[in-house]
């Protein structure tokens, strides 16, 4: 198992963290358990989940994913190869989020339950609810740490405004600091963290886990046209690239997959690991095929000319 840094603190990781949020969805607990013992084979130890997996879902209301992996920890006695995040603050059903200290010393109780261990590597706070202020939050966390139940915290989805307002509280207040921040960031989506949250994550020394790092499939080459998405549950989230700028880079992730002789998938993951601010990006798998990827992607490296080819057709 490898150490990396995130932030000042060092988490036991993978280069690429497993996204939990397939567990209880798009695959049963039996598929789930299959896909997490092939993934602890191929070398991937971290997994990001969170409370609210997989509540979108008819007839789920939450903590399906949690569940699933809790039942893999009892099954396997494993708990302790894995460094596993998990988050805090979406909404759960209430039609708010929520992130105050009261909710967060709750809900924290739930999630130990499920996932049956007495700790939380990485605590994040999941979305924010722009009315409890960040000394609250923060103290919920010093709370959980000094009791034990989370070594580190990280936020999600935080405006760079409260993300500010978070770190400059640490450091004023002596309360935990965000030593992670997990952005949607990807070749499709760079502005938003680049221009905004990259800056700072520098600054105070963030690691940094991207989501949604194969644009929700799209930079598979799965979807190419509107026909591609016919009956897909993507649909809603891959139409917005079907443009010039995606079939752009969709192009080019052909060229260089074809010149490592990978997927294109391995190459869209390993771009991102090549970014100096990024620690490690998250992606999720629902097939073996999935998998196969990840290891490409830990095993390739993209010369100058391919990342900066990359990096021009998926400018800002």
């Amino acid at each position: 198992m490898k150490s990396l840094q995130l932030g000042t603190s060092s988490l036991k990781s993978s280069p690429i963290i497993f996204g939990g949020n397939v567990f209880g969805w798009t695959l049963n607990e039996k598929e789930s358990f299959k896909i997490l013992d092939e993934m602890l084979d191929r070398g991937i130890t971290m997994i990001d989940t969170a409370d609210v997996y997989s509540r979108w879902v008819d007839g789920n209301e939450g903590g399906e994913s949690e569940r699933i992996i809790g039942k893999w920890f009892k099954d396997r006695k494993n708990r302790n190869q894995i460094t596993l995040a998990t988050k805090v603050g979406a909404d759960m059903g209430k039609g708010s989020r929520n992130i105050s200290k009261k909710y967060i010393l709750e809900r924290v109780e739930d999630s130990l339950k499920r996932l049956q261990t007495d700790h939380i590597d990485l605590y994040f706070t999941h979305w924010d609810d722009e009315e409890t202020p960040v000394e609250e939050t923060l103290e919920a966390y010093q709370q959980l740490i000094q009791q034990g139940k989370v070594n580190v915290v990280g936020a999600s989805n935080l405006s760079s405004k409260r993300l500010s307002e978070s770190l400059q509280a640490s450091t004023g207040s002596n309360l935990p600091k965000y030593q992670v921040f997990q952005p949607e960031y990807n070749l499709m989506s760079r502005k938003e963290f680049e221009e905004k949250i990259k800056p700072i994550c520098k600054r105070h020394q963030l690691g940094v886990t991207p989501y949604f790092s194969l644009a929700s499939g799209f930079l598979t080459g799965k979807y190419r046209s509107e026909k591609d998405m016919e009956g897909s549950s993507r649909k809603d989230f891959v139409q917005k690239y079907l443009n010039r700028t995606g079939l752009q880079v969709l192009d080019a992730l052909d060229e260089i997959s074809e010149n490592h002789q990978v997927d294109n998938a391995a190459v869209a993951l390993r771009w991102l690991m090549q970014q100096n601010v990024v620690t490690a990006p998250i992606a999720s798998a629902t097939k073996s095929k999935h998998l196969e990827s990840f290891t490409e992607a830990m095993e390739i490296q993209l010369n100058a000319e391919e990342m900066r080819r990359l990096d021009e057709v998926s400018k800002l």
